[in-house]
C-alpha cells in the first residue's frame, strides 16, 4: 500500500474552533437564563417565608396555651424588636412598623434564645407542651437591610406583627409578589401576624 492511498481522518483546526465557539455561546445563554444571583435570592426568600410562618405559629401556640400571658410575655407595646443590631430611637425598625414604635438593639450572641433572651422577648419554653422551635429564626442575611422585625400591642389584645424584607424580583414585584399583597400597611415589606398595621 502506498502513502497516497491512506486517508487522513480527524478534525481540522477550524472545525474544532467552531465547536468550541458554539459550546461557549450555549453556556452563556444557559447562565443568563438561569441567573444564579436571582436563584440564590429566591432561596433566601423561601427561607424567610418559612421562618415567618414558623414564628407566627409559635407565637399563636403560646397565646393559645396561655390565654392571658402575664405582664409583657410577648413584649412591650411601644417597642420594635429586630433580629439584627438596629439603631436605637430609629423610626420603627427602619420604617417597617409605625413611627411611634421605639427600637431595641440585639446582638448576635442573643439572637436565637428561646427563653426570652433572643431577639424577640418571648419565652417559648413556657408553653406547656414545650417550645415548638429550637431557636428563634434569624434572617439568612441578617444585616441592616435584611432582618426580621417584631412588634406587639401586648395586653389586653395580644396582637402581633412580624416582618421580613424580600430580595428577589419573584417575591417583590414578580409573579409571586407577597410584599404588596399580604394585607399589611407597607407595600415593600412582607408582613404577617394577627395585626398588620403595627
Amino acid at each position: 500500500m502506498s502513502k497516497n492511498n491512506i486517508e487522513q481522518k480527524g478534525f481540522t483546526l477550524i472545525e474544532l474552533l467552531v465547536v468550541i465557539a458554539i459550546i461557549a455561546v450555549l453556556a452563556v445563554v444557559v447562565i443568563l437564563t438561569l441567573n444564579p444571583a436571582q436563584l440564590l435570592a429566591q432561596a433566601r426568600d423561601s427561607s424567610r417565608i418559612s421562618d415567618m410562618a414558623t414564628i407566627k405559629s409559635a407565637i399563636s401556640l403560646l397565646l393559645a396555651d396561655a390565654a392571658a400571658p402575664a405582664g409583657n410575655a410577648i413584649g412591650a407595646s411601644s417597642t420594635c424588636y429586630g433580629s439584627a443590631v438596629l439603631t436605637p430611637g430609629g423610626a420603627g425598625c427602619g420604617g417597617r412598623m409605625t413611627a411611634t414604635l421605639g427600637t431595641v438593639t440585639t446582638t448576635a450572641a442573643l439572637a436565637t434564645g428561646i427563653a426570652g433572651g433572643g431577639w424577640m422577648p418571648i419565652n417559648f419554653g413556657s408553653i406547656s407542651a414545650g417550645s415548638p422551635i429550637g431557636a428563634e429564626p434569624v434572617d439568612p442575611s441578617n444585616n441592616a437591610t435584611y432582618f426580621y422585625s417584631y412588634a406587639t400591642n401586648a395586653a389586653p389584645n395580644y396582637q402581633f406583627e412580624i416582618n421580613a424584607n424580600m430580595e428577589s424580583t419573584k417575591y417583590t414585584s414578580g409573579s409571586s409578589d407577597i410584599e404588596s399583597t399580604d394585607g399589611g400597611n407597607n407595600a415593600t415589606i412582607y408582613e404577617t401576624g394577627t395585626k398588620l398595621d403595627l
